[in-house]
């Protein structure tokens, strides 16, 4: 038994011992038995005359052998000297890409070749991973891009790129939930005006007042990132503030120039891995402060714009007030274009479209020469090739306009007509959009109780009947609305 057991560590020894020990135990075992069998067999054999073997050929051989053993043993060692300066090359080289642990667990209790089949192994694993960390980043780079682009071609606004900025930081730092608070005109309270993660009408925007959060008072005047409690919005009364901000959260200003214009936060879900890093709070500084020139980029177009539109309905307010019939069409087209729209329950951006349009609709007529627009009489099929023009003018007027381009087909097609007779595109049926027909509804009313040059003002009901009659040119669905419209403000006044 205790035989046994040496037997067994024996081997155990063995099977532990380097691949050097192991090539010169079994090198020497192989090389060592046939010189002993054929030194046997030369005693045996040299005592017969007619078998022996001269001693002195003898003598050449094994010496011709043994020279032969070591050279091979010399020159396959050399190569396993190798192998193993390459196995421990590799295990200095595999310390800078793998956890020391792991790097242990390689190198314990095997020799050299099963630890180098090993470490290529875990580097091929690692390379795999790497790979499919590389497609992952691949995916999510091409899914950015795309949204960026949709954002591109689709944005009204500066709130696409901000929730597109939210959505970006909240994949980037596995968040739950972002947002983007800006201070009001007074600086007294911050207003939630994009979120992403969690559900939030930005119609009904929230207020927080500042004294009654002091922590973020606090970012704001030190203009620095910090990771706060969300404790601070305790002394708040709105219960959707829960679904928004986390126990943890980062918090970093919107800093352009010398002031702050607001927060950026990112919360997560709540556990071991809530917490930010050092780089977390760098990278959303720095996110928020590009957030923040584009934010104050966006005010500042928004400023020109509403002062192109401000000058443009200046000059639409004055083509309509140098002609005494025409005074005033543009306000009382827009309020009936409103009063129908209401009653169809337009939202509130379909009703601002077609209060702005029904107030730009004519703005082309500043193109047109007077002596056609203030003409008493019929116009010659020349003035009306001219005539004609005003809605396309119009429209080139504004189009350039990002944030007015939405008008431009209320203002260019208010002159169609269901059956295709209209102008300029001949336009027909469903080709012409419902907001195009609530305006010119409200514009021939308009027109028809109007005095003209070249005609008295009808009465209502005379242009009630001209307007039901109007069936290939207007909408009459369109038309029993704006009716009862009227009727239903007959009877309250």
């Amino acid at each position: 038994m205790k035989i046994n057991n040496k037997k067994l560590i024996f081997l155990a020894s063995f099977e532990d011992a380097s691949i050097l020990r192991k090539f010169t135990i079994l090198f020497l075992i192989t090389s060592i038995i046939p010189m002993v069998l054929l030194y046997y067999f030369y005693t045996q054999t040299a005592s017969n005359k007619h078998l022996g073997i001269p001693t002195i050929n003898f003598t050449y051989a094994m010496i011709l052998m043994v020279l032969g053993v070591f050279i091979g043993f010399i020159s396959i060692r050399s190569l396993l000297v190798k192998v193993i300066d390459i196995s421990k090359q590799n295990s200095k080289a595999l310390e800078n890409l793998l956890s020391p642990e792991t790097v242990k667990e390689l190198n314990q209790g095997e020799n050299e070749i099963v630890v180098l089949s090993r470490s290529f192994s875990a580097v091929t694993q690692r390379l795999e991973e790497n790979v499919r960390s590389l497609q992952l980043a691949q995916k999510t780079l091409h899914a950015v891009m795309s949204k960026v682009g949709h954002g591109i071609s689709n944005m009204e606004n500066i709130d696409t790129f901000l929730e597109l900025i939210l959505e970006t930081l909240t994949s980037a730092l596995n968040g739950k939930v972002a947002t983007i608070m800006l201070l009001n005109d007074k600086k007294t309270e911050l207003i939630i005006n994009n979120v992403y993660g969690a559900n939030y009408d930005r119609k009904k925007k929230i207020h927080l007042k500042l004294t009654d959060i002091p922590a973020i008072s606090k970012i704001l005047s030190e203009k620095d990132p910090v990771t706060v409690s969300s404790v601070f919005l305790q002394n708040s009364q709105n219960p959707a503030l829960s679904e928004l901000f986390g126990e943890t959260m980062l918090c970093a200003p919107l800093v352009f120039g010398d002031s702050a214009s607001g927060i950026m936060s990112i919360c997560k879900e709540t556990g071991p891995s809530s917490d930010f890093s050092e780089e977390d709070l760098g990278l959303v500084f720095n996110l928020a402060s590009q957030t923040a020139v584009a934010i104050d980029n966006s005010k500042l177009n928004r400023d020109i714009e509403k002062t192109y539109f401000e000058t443009i309905s200046a000059l639409a307010l004055a083509v309509d007030a140098k002609d005494q019939y025409s005074r005033g069409h543009l306000d009382r087209v827009a309020d009936h274009a409103l009063m129908i729209g209401r009653r169809l329950g337009l939202d509130d951006d379909d009703l601002d479209t077609l209060r702005d349009a029904a107030r730009l609709h004519d703005l082309g007529k500043i193109g047109i020469p007077d002596e056609i627009l203030k003409k008493d009489s019929g116009l010659s099929d020349e003035e009306w090739v001219i005539m004609r023009r005003h809605p396309e003018i119009g429209e080139s007027i504004i189009k350039p306009v990002r944030s007015l381009q939405h008008l431009c087909d209320c203002i260019r097609h208010h002159h169609e007509k269901l059956d295709g007779s209209g102008y300029p595109d001949r336009l027909k049926g469903d080709e012409i959009s419902p907001l195009v027909r609530i305006l010119s509804v409200a514009d021939v009313y308009d027109a028809l109780t109007t005095e003209r040059p070249y005609r008295p003002r009808k009465s209502k009901a005379d242009a009630i009947t001209i307007l039901r009659s109007m069936k290939n040119h207007l909408d009459q669905d369109i038309v029993n609305i704006f009716l009862e419209g009227l009727e239903e403000k007959e009877n309250l006044t």
